[in-house]
């Protein structure tokens, strides 16, 4: 544990820094799964989900939780599947 002020201040804002990223990360995962699950499934709601799904995607690369080749690659992988 720092000694220094403004380290035990760094400290605490990258805990919270972390959190909320780590909040971010697992709603985009969430978001994906639930949209893979509704395609083996065959559920009517696939077009929704992927709407949703692609959207969790662009938003988590804007925040820099994963880099835009990634959200590109899997946008793309999403689309795939719909269309399969």
């Amino acid at each position: 544990m720092p000694v220094i002020e403004s380290s035990i201040q760094r400290v605490r804002t990258n805990e919270k820094a972390q959190a909320r990223r780590a909040s971010q990360l697992s709603a985009y995962r969430t978001q994906v799964k639930k949209f893979d699950a509704a395609v083996v499934a065959g559920a009517d709601n696939v077009q929704e989900l992927f709407v949703i799904a692609t959207s969790a995607i662009d938003r988590a690369a804007r925040k820099g939780l994963i880099k835009k080749n990634k959200a590109a690659r899997d946008k793309s992988r999403l689309a795939a599947k719909l269309n399969k």
